[in-house]
C-alpha cells in the first residue's frame, strides 16, 4: 500500500485492539527497515575497506576474507557497546 493510500485511511474507525495491532505492525516494519539500512551500511563500509583487488575467480583473497570478518565483528561489537551505554544512560 502506498503512502498516499495510508494517509487516506480513517484510523479513528478502528477499535483499540486493532489500533494496537497496527502500531505493532508499523513498529515491526520500521525495525526491519532500520536493520536493512544497517546491514547495507556495514556491507558498503567493509567492502570498501577490505576488497582491494579485482574479484576474478568468484572468490575473495584470504586477507580480504579475514578483513571482512574482522570488520563485521568490530561493527557488531561497536553496536552492542553503544546500545549498552545508551541503556545505562536511561537508568
Amino acid at each position: 500500500m502506498s503512502d498516499a493510500n495510508l494517509n487516506n485511511i480513517d484510523l479513528s474507525a478502528l477499535n483499540e485492539k486493532d489500533k494496537a495491532e497496527m502500531r505493532q505492525v508499523l513498529s515491526s516494519e520500521d525495525q526491519k527497515a532500520r536493520l536493512q539500512a544497517t546491514v547495507h551500511s556495514l556491507t558498503d563500509t567493509c567492502f570498501k575497506k577490505c576488497i582491494t583487488s579485482t574479484i576474478r575467480s568468484g572468490k575473495l583473497e584470504k586477507t580480504e576474507e579475514s578483513c571482512l570478518a574482522n570488520c563485521a565483528d568490530r561493527f557488531v561489537d561497536a553496536s552492542r557497546l553503544t546500545l549498552e551505554h545508551l541503556q545505562k544512560l536511561r537508568t
